[in-house]
Parts: C-alpha cells; structure tokens; sequence
C-alpha cells in the first residue's frame, strides 16, 4: 500500500493558491483547498512573510510528502514576473526548512496534465477538478483550484510507468473515460 500527500502552491504576491491531496493505493482524496489574500497588504516584504508563514502552517498542518507549484512564467510585465518569483521562491524556501522535495512544474504542463490543452483557460481547469474530485468550485476559487491542478499535475508525473503506459494518447483517455472529459 502506498500513500503520500501531496501539497500544490500556485503562487503570487496577491493571491496564493493552496490545494492538499492524498493518494492512498490508486485512489485520491482532496484533503484542503484555499487561497491566502494579499492585495490589501501594501508592504512586499509583509506579502512574503505571510505566505512563507502560511506555507509552514500547511506543511505543519497537513505534513505533505511533496512540494509542487508552479514555475514562473514569462509575460510582457518583467516586474510581474520578479514579484511572482519573489513570492515562488518564499514558498520553496518554506519547503526546504521542512526538508520537503520540490517539484516545479510549468503553467503549460500543468493545464496540459489535466486538460489535455496547454493553453486551457483557468475556468477549463477547474472543471476537469470538478467532475475528478467530485466538488463544487466557485469563480472565487480559481487560485486554489489552480493549485490543486499543481498537485495532480504532479501525482500524474510520478506515477508508476505501467500506469502512464496505459493510455498512449488523449484520444484513447477520452475512449475509455468518456464521464471524466469536459468538452
């Protein structure tokens, strides 16, 4: 039987995306979800100490095996993309004071792992969450299912190859899953 807990940061210096799941055998629960505030906060450093603070709570809190989260990405707003690493980095830090493994993962892998789409849009995500996980989300919720996204993104590149091997294409996915793909 293995079992390990998973925790995805979707990071940013206004909001940070949190999602918690478990696999347990081949089967996964999500364990908590959320999003920590920041916009009103108009000190940076105040900004990183609350999400390294919040980042140790959810280790603390659920004692995750695993860190995912996402890359930075490169926009037109270099300072965006600073600040958004600022904010990545924290986070990582947090990890590493807790002797957690890393695992960082592009915007594009991940709305790929689930959606099957690089490019799919954050409300697409979302809905491919909703019918694996069972749950309702709210537009509210987008950064914390984002972070959920992170984590199974990362559940599905460790898993066992004969696992992977089972679907050689999104073609043969959608045959044998037709309840689980969101047109």
């Amino acid at each position: 039987m293995t079992e390990r807990i998973i925790l995805g940061i979707d990071p940013g210096t206004n909001i940070m995306g949190y999602g918690v799941i478990r696999q347990k055998d081949e089967e996964l629960t999500l364990l908590g979800m959320g999003a920590l505030k920041l916009a009103g906060l108009p000190d940076p450093m105040v900004k990183l100490e609350k999400i390294l603070q919040t980042t140790l709570s959810l280790i603390d809190q659920y004692r995750p095996d695993e860190l995912s989260i996402e890359a930075p990405f490169y926009g037109k707003n270099i300072q965006s993309m600073l600040k958004l690493g600022r904010a990545q980095g924290v986070a990582i830090a947090a990890a590493l004071l807790r002797k957690l493994p890393i695992f960082e993962y592009s915007p594009r892998k991940v709305k790929q792992s689930i959606t099957g789409k690089g490019g799919a849009s954050k409300e697409q995500v979302a809905a491919m969450l909703q019918k694996f996980f069972t749950v309702e989300v709210s537009p509210g919720q987008l950064d914390a299912t984002d972070a959920i996204a992170i984590a199974l993104c990362h559940y599905f590149q460790r898993m066992p190859s004969v696992s992977k091997s089972q679907y050689h294409s999104w073609k043969g996915f959608v045959n044998e899953n037709p309840g689980r793909v969101v047109q």
